[in-house]
This record gives C-alpha cells, sequence and structure tokens, in this order.
C-alpha cells in the first residue's frame, strides 16, 4: 500500500500543533465520558458562550435565503439597513454565496478592506494588493510557501509564538529561527536578540527571510509600542526580511497606556527609503476581536512593497483553490464596514460591540489576579489578545514525578489539571519557552459569571498540586 505511515511525507510528521495535541485530545475523551470540560485550549469565543453579534448574522442569513428579500413580511423580521446591505453583498457576487467568487476574493469587498485599513492607518490602500482568505491561517500559509524554498530557508518566529508558524514551517521544510521575548519585561523584544539569533542561524548555513510578529501576542498578550515597531521596521530594512505582521487581536486591548498600532502605519511614518523598501504582509481576521465568527473562516491579508510578479506569483497559488468562502468575505466587509452612527442598527451593534469588549477586559484582570494569588504562579498582565501565559514553577518533585511518567513537566501538569478540574489547557512547551522554565496557556474567554468558581479550582489545585509534590520530593525555587 502506497499509504503507510512509515512512507509519509516526513514533514508531515514533524509537524506539531500544540493547540489541539495531547491535551486537548484526552480533554475530548474526558468529555465522551460525561465529565464536564472547559475548553481554554483554543481561542474559541462562540463555544465557550459569547453571543454572535446581531447586525452581521441578519445580513448574512439573508445573502444565504436571498428568497427571504422578496417576502412581503421581510421588514418585519429585518432591520432596513441590514436589508439594504443584505442587497449590497449579493449584488457584488456573480451568482449568490454559492458561487465562486475571484480567488483574491470579491473586488468590492477588497475595496471595503482597503478604506478600513486608509482610516485605521491614514495611508492609501490598494484593493488590488489585498486578498481574502479562508481565516488568517490560510493567508499565513499561502505566504510562507511562497518564501520558504528548502530546508535552508530561515523564518524569525517569537518564542513563545503561536504554533501555526511552527507547524506550518516544518510541513514546508523551511526552518523556524526563534528570537526569545523577555518575561521579565513584560514579553518585550530586544533587537539585540535578533541579531544574535540571524547570526547564530546564518553560520549554520541558513537564509533568514522573513519575520514574524505577532501583535498583541499570542500566547503571551502584549502589545508592542511604537517605538519597538519601528526598530523591527529598521532591522528588517538593515536585514532585507520581509516581515509579516499577525495583527488578528487588534480589536482586543484591555489597557489605555499601549493601544495597538499596526506595523503599516508606523512604516509609512518612517518615510523613505523605509517606506518605500521595507517588505511587509499584514494579516486580519473575523475569528477574533469582538466578532469571534472563528467557525466562519474570514480572513485577508495585504502587501506592501511586494514586486508586481512576485504578487502575480501569489495570485496563481491563491488560484489552486479558486475561491475564499464566499459568506465569510461577507463577514470581512461587515467587520471593516459596521453599521455607523445614525444606521438603524448602530445602537445595538454599539452596545453589544461594546459589552463583549468590556466583559473581556474584566476577565483579563481576574485572569491575571487570579494565577498571581496562587502558589508558584506568576503571570503578566494580558495587555491585549485572548490569553494568559501563567509561568508555573514546578517543584524538583514534580519534575521527577514528570520524568518517570514519560511527560514533558507542563504536559504532565497541565495533564493533572485537567484530570482534577476538567479545564482544558495547552502547556507552554506547544508554543516554546526557555530551558527550565515552564507555562501554560489559557484563553479568557469562560463567561465572566464563571471565572470567579473556575480561578478558585485551579487555585485550590494547584496549590494542592505545589504542596504533594514540595512533601514528597523537596523543592527550590527556579
Amino acid at each position: 500500500m502506497a499509504l503507510e505511515y512509515e512512507s509519509l511525507n516526513e514533514n508531515v510528521k514533524k509537524c506539531q500543533y500544540a493547540v489541539r495535541g495531547e491535551l486537548y485530545l484526552r480533554a475530548s475523551e474526558l468529555q465522551k465520558e460525561g465529565k464536564k470540560i472547559i475548553f481554554t485550549n483554543v481561542g474559541n469565543p462562540h463555544a465557550l458562550g459569547q453571543k454572535p453579534l446581531t447586525f452581521p448574522r441578519q445580513v448574512v442569513a439573508l445573502c444565504q435565503a436571498p428568497f427571504l428579500l422578496d417576502h412581503p413580511n421581510v421588514g418585519m423580521l429585518f432591520p432596513a439597513d441590514a436589508i439594504a446591505r443584505a442587497k449590497h453583498y449579493l449584488s457584488l457576487t456573480s451568482g449568490g454565496l454559492g458561487a465562486y467568487s475571484d480567488s483574491r476574493g470579491l473586488p468590492g469587498v477588497r475595496k471595503e478592506v482597503a478604506e478600513f485599513i486608509q482610516r485605521r492607518d491614514g495611508y492609501p490602500s490598494d484593493p488590488e494588493l489585498i486578498f481574502l482568505t479562508d481565516g488568517a491561517s490560510k493567508g499565513v500559509m499561502q505566504i510562507l510557501n511562497c518564501v520558504i524554498r528548502g530546508e535552508r530557508d530561515g523564518i524569525l518566529v517569537p518564542v513563545p509564538q503561536y504554533p501555526l508558524y511552527s507547524a506550518t514551517i516544518s510541513l514546508l521544510g523551511g526552518s523556524l529561527v526563534p528570537y526569545y521575548l523577555d518575561e521579565s519585561e513584560n514579553w518585550g523584544l530586544d533587537v539585540n536578540n535578533l541579531r544574535q539569533s540571524v547570526a547564530q542561524a546564518r553560520s549554520q548555513g541558513i537564509s533568514v527571510r522573513a519575520m514574524v510578529i505577532i501583535n498583541p501576542g499570542n500566547p503571551t498578550g502584549q502589545c508592542l509600542s511604537e517605538a519597538n515597531l519601528r526598530e523591527i521596521l529598521r532591522f528588517c530594512y538593515s536585514e532585507k526580511l520581509v516581515l509579516l505582521g499577525d495583527e488578528v487581536y487588534q480589536q482586543n486591548i484591555y489597557q489605555d497606556e499601549r493601544p495597538f498600532i499596526s506595523s503599516k502605519k508606523v512604516l509609512m511614518d518612517m518615510g523613505s527609503p523605509f517606506s518605500k523598501e521595507v517588505q511587509l504582509v499584514s494579516f486580519h481576521t473575523v475569528s477574533k476581536g469582538y466578532w469571534g465568527e472563528c467557525g466562519q473562516r474570514g480572513g485577508y491579508f495585504e502587501m506592501t512593497n511586494i514586486p508586481p510578479r512576485v504578487v502575480e506569483e501569489i495570485y496563481k497559488v491563491a488560484s489552486i483553490a479558486l475561491s475564499p468562502n464566499v459568506s465569510a468575505q461577507i463577514f470581512m466587509g461587515l467587520m471593516v464596514s459596521p453599521p455607523k452612527p445614525g444606521d438603524i442598527s448602530y445602537d445595538q451593534f454599539a452596545r453589544e460591540s461594546k459589552g463583549i469588549l468590556e466583559s473581556l477586559r474584566r476577565r483579563a484582570r481576574i485572569m491575571t489576579d487570579g494565577f498571581n494569588s496562587c502558589k508558584n504562579v506568576v503571570c503578566n498582565f494580558t495587555e491585549g489578545a485572548m490569553y494568559s501565559f501563567p509561568q508555573i514553577r514546578l517543584p524538583p518533585g514534580a519534575l521527577q514525578a514528570a520524568k518517570q511518567a514519560g511527560k514533558v513537566p507542563d504536559v504532565f501538569y497541565c495533564l493533572k489539571l485537567l484530570e482534577a478540574t476538567g479545564i482544558s489547557t495547552v502547556p507552554g512547551s506547544g508554543f516554546g519557552q526557555k530551558e527550565g522554565v515552564f507555562h501554560l496557556r489559557t484563553t479568557i474567554l469562560p463567561a465572566e459569571e464563571e471565572m470567579p468558581e473556575i480561578m478558585d479550582s485551579f487555585k485550590k489545585f494547584n496549590d494542592e498540586f505545589m504542596t504533594q509534590y514540595e512533601n514528597s520530593f523537596g523543592y527550590s525555587r527556579m
């Protein structure tokens, strides 16, 4: 037989994706056995009870069932602005949501995305350089597929990192070049560390071709400052690297000191030669923010300073899949062009979105404070995104028990947490971390009213775990 495990593509076998790894599989088994599981392993807001925004669902419902637009009572069920927007989006398609679109996405929606970017950054955006994708992840994979030529091509990736990057680089046969974020500086980025990472990679014969930033950070939750972004862009200019700006959490900001600022705005503000020469690809999605429409699979990327012939090749790669999900393109259009003041649906939309963001801000604080109240746990505040990434200072006894069980120490801890409490997390080793330091990632997405009980459950487990392994084997602080 041709398809045996031994004969599989080695890159597939090397590929690891911790967010849906051992912990998730064990949690799914326990759920089948009847145990209540709180899946905090993935940023999936609706799965944890977040209600969808009303207006976009009304518009897409009408687009999915256009015969409703001809019903005499449609105005009794749907507001007039939702009806008008549904007609608008249907007019952009070649046959409704069941028809393929251009492989880059509907031109009318790409124009709306370009207008959104121009409003956000204050600089023009070209719809011809915007591709709509099935979630931001597919866009990342398309771009990396074009950048990586073989195992000697390296991609600078922040560590801790979202495993999409390590998994895709492995799958494509490239080399991940890590640069470590500084936990003691609230997961800050030191350009000197970047230079060391590039020099070390080049000494091993690796050609570093691109750099990834995740802003706000996943799993670390930090927001990059404007000064930090300028340093990064200067570094990419001097090293001739394309910058991949993962900005999918740009609406998820939980403090006022460091607002989100896009890589493109900073690049344009810097002026020539940077604004004319640094190559940048920026990603966004409908899955995060206060939308949380993960299952719809809508995203986009915008290219800056990418040569026309390269854009043509990226278009060719996109064309292999024929068309991105058309209903998700409508969601993207609605996200970048939501109801405006004076529209019939504006007040409800503003109330719903504000309520979600304010609750997430409170939950970020509840979770950070909860972790920091636990024995041998320290956690930076979640400035943005959807996650907490506490450091778990495991006693030597726990390290020895993990070794005896054949488990990585933080996997051992997270499995024990899952069995005891039903809380499904992701061990920090799945994101990368410094040797001898252990973390876990959890979302801040459980319902706000359930958060105190969840944190009490975590604290009870953690403190008993620490006491058990201190008493059994002794303890020394890391």
